[in-house]
């Protein structure tokens, strides 16, 4: 199963809201099969998600942890759609 993964530095605020933006924006496409979750930059290892979601402040930080999806604008949901969309095809 695919699996995403929201990112913030805490794993608490900014990565929940994205975790739910990015399961609103799985729904408005229609896919399904793709588990999101959300944690800390602390937590996160190589593997344990097939894309990982991160704000820019975090980009350089997140490097080397696999498929990082850099957002320039956590809140804005057009960039987050197309960067989903993206994702889900080159993982599913």
């Amino acid at each position: 199963m695919t699996k995403f993964l929201a990112v913030c530095s805490t794993g608490l605020g900014s990565s929940f809201m994205v975790h739910m933006n990015i399961e609103k924006v799985l729904k408005e496409l229609g896919v399904s099969g793709i588990t999101v979750d959300h944690t800390d930059l602390g937590s996160v290892a190589r593997g344990d998600a097939d894309a990982v979601f991160v704000g820019s402040d975090l980009a350089e930080a997140a490097s080397g942890i696999g498929d990082v999806v850099v957002l320039d604008s956590i809140i804005d949901l057009n960039e987050l759609r197309t960067k989903v969309d993206e994702a889900v095809k080159r993982h599913a």
